[in-house]
C-alpha cells in the first residue's frame, strides 16, 4: 500500500488537491486525525481488493482537537508504509486575500480572522512542513488550472525515481516559497535593456544565445550541474526522489528563463528525469505590453 498525505496552510488548495487525487484512483479520506492513521492504514490493507493507493488531508485544525504539532509529526515519522507528505503552501498575503475575498472564518484566527489565523498557522505546521516530501507554492496557480498541476506531480509520487523540476521565476513577484535551491541570474546582463530583445523571451534562440554567451554564465552552470548531480543521491538517500532547482532574475521573462532551459537540457543529457516550468514568463509579458504599449 502507498499512501499520501495532504497537508498544509488553510487556503492553499488542500481540498482541491485530495479531489485531484481521487479522480486519480486515491481512495480519499479529508480531514483525519493523525491518532487515526495507523488503524486507517489497517483498514486499507485489509479491504478486499486491498486498497493500494489512498490519500488523506492532515492539518491545522488538529489543534483544535488538543493535539500539538510535535505529537503529529511524531504519528507521521511512525508510518510504516511507502509514503509521502505533500504540503501546500502559499505566500501570506495570498492566504490573507482568499479568505478575505470568500469570507470565510479561518479556523486558528481570533474570532475567525485570517491575519492572526494565517500567523498562528504557520507555527503550528513547521514541524510538518520540515518532514514534507514535496512544497509546492500555489500562490500564482489559478483555481481552474489547479486539478491540472496536481495531475501533473501525482505521478511523481511513489516512486523511486528522482525527479528534477527546474523552473524559472521573477525576484520582483517574490522567491519561490517551494524551492529547494535558487540560482541568482541578475548578474547577467539583461536582455530587457536591448529594445529588441526586450519584446523575445529566453525561450528565443537570440535571447538565449546572448544570455548563455556572456562571461561566467557557462561555467556557473557547470559547477550547479556538477553539486546538483552530487547531491542528488544524499537527497535519495533520505527517501527525496523530488527536487525543485529554481534560476531568478528580475522579471523572469528573459535571463532566469534561458538558464533554465539550458540547465534543464544539460541534466536530461546527463540521464534525470526533468520537468520545467516558467512561472513569470506570462505574467511578464503583460506587464511589458501594458508599459511600452505594444503586444509582444
Amino acid at each position: 500500500m502507498y499512501l499520501l498525505i495532504v497537508t498544509g496552510m488553510s487556503g492553499a488548495g488542500k481540498s482541491l488537491a485530495l479531489k485531484s487525487a481521487e479522480d486519480f484512483g486515491f481512495f480519499c479520506v479529508d480531514n483525519l486525525p493523525s491518532p487515526m492513521l495507523g488503524e486507517f492504514i489497517r483498514m486499507c490493507e485489509n479491504a478486499v481488493p486491498q486498497i493500494e493507493r489512498a490519500a488523506v488531508t492532515i492539518d491545522s485544525r488538529e489543534s483544535l482537537l488538543s493535539h500539538n504539532s510535535h505529537a503529529v509529526a511524531e504519528e507521521l515519522k511512525r508510518i510504516a508504509v511507502p509514503h509521502d507528505i505533500l504540503f501546500l503552501d502559499a505566500r501570506t498575503e495570498v492566504l490573507r486575500r482568499r479568505y478575505n475575498e470568500t469570507r470565510r472564518r479561518h479556523p486558528l484566527g481570533e474570532a475567525g480572522e485570517a491575519e492572526s489565523g494565517v500567523a498562528a498557522e504557520r507555527g503550528y505546521l513547521g514541524e510538518l512542513r520540515e518532514l514534507a516530501t514535496r512544497i509546492i507554492d500555489t500562490s500564482d496557480v489559478p483555481a481552474r488550472k489547479f486539478s491540472k498541476l496536481i495531475e501533473k506531480i501525482l505521478p511523481e509520487f511513489s516512486t523511486d525515481e528522482m525527479s528534477l523540476i527546474v523552473s524559472s521565476f521573477g525576484y520582483k513577484r517574490g522567491v519561490p516559497i517551494d524551492a529547494d535551491f535558487v540560482v541568482d541570474m541578475r548578474f547577467a546582463d539583461n536582455p530587457f535593456y536591448y529594445e529588441s530583445m526586450r519584446p523575445l523571451s529566453g525561450l528565443d534562440a537570440e535571447v538565449s544565445s546572448f544570455v548563455l554567451e556572456q562571461p561566467f554564465v557557462m561555467e556557473y552552470l557547470d559547477d550547479l550541474q556538477k553539486n546538483i548531480l552530487r547531491m542528488i543521491p544524499l537527497f535519495e538517500a533520505q527517501d527525496k526522489h523530488i527536487l525543485r532547482v529554481c534560476f531568478g532574475c528580475t522579471g523572469g521573462r528573459h535571463r532566469s528563463v534561458a538558464a533554465a532551459e539550458a540547465f534543464a537540457k544539460r541534466m536530461r543529457l546527463a540521464g534525470q528525469s526533468v520537468r520545467i516550468f516558467h512561472r513569470d514568463l506570462v505574467r511578464e509579458e503583460e506587464d511589458i505590453t501594458e508599459r511600452f504599449g505594444k503586444k509582444v
